[in-house]
């Protein structure tokens, strides 16, 4: 049985980096707790200087700048291409990862899941989008003030930064939504 639930921005908990230097909020995780144990997990993080990432072993990593100037990486010493607003980014979680911020701070998006056990598909949708999953977990992150988001024959209403999870799909689900948003697609293995 499927399960639809909204997580909204001001309830997300607040946690400490791994390697101690910046915060994270949560958004939600498969399962675990604490900084290891999940399977996939969601967060946004603040970014106040430039310096290095938390490694995370035997997962992969999708990250999108949501909010300032950008930044660039050097992932194991090779450059990215410029990291503005809206354009995700991969990159293994082993790797050894510096960020140079392009201006000022910035929160950034990411998704963080474990390959063998799960695949993932991430897009950033804008304005009136319709399509279909049979993805067993469907996420959809609001970037606009207002969004309404159909999924089967339920509608919900996300403000900014909220998120509508739907754990436990096991047909084809038609999901519609009016605005910016990024879709996240994960299937257990």
């Amino acid at each position: 049985m499927s399960e639809l639930k909204v997580l909204r921005a001001k309830d997300y908990p607040r946690m400490p980096w791994k390697n101690g230097g910046g915060s994270t909020e949560e958004i939600t995780r498969d399962a675990g707790t604490g900084l290891d144990g999940f399977g996939w997990r969601l967060s946004i993080a603040d970014i106040g200087e430039s310096g290095g990432f938390s490694t995370f072993a035997g997962y992969e990593r999708i990250i999108t700048v949501l909010q300032g100037d950008g930044m660039t990486l050097s992932v194991d010493g090779q450059d990215t291409r410029p990291l503005l607003p809206l354009d995700p980014f991969t990159f293994s979680g082993e790797s050894k990862v510096v960020c140079t911020l392009l201006g000022g701070a910035i929160r950034d998006f990411n998704l963080i899941y474990a390959p063998q056990r799960y695949s993932a598909r991430l897009q950033w949708l804008s304005g009136e989008q319709r399509f279909f999953s049979e993805a067993g977990t469907v996420l959809v992150f609001s970037v606009s003030d207002e969004l309404q988001v159909e999924v089967g024959n339920s509608a919900q209403q996300l403000g900014r930064h909220d998120c509508l999870q739907l754990v436990g799909n096991t047909g084809l689900l038609e999901v519609s939504s009016n605005g910016a948003c990024c879709v996240i697609e994960l299937t257990a293995r």
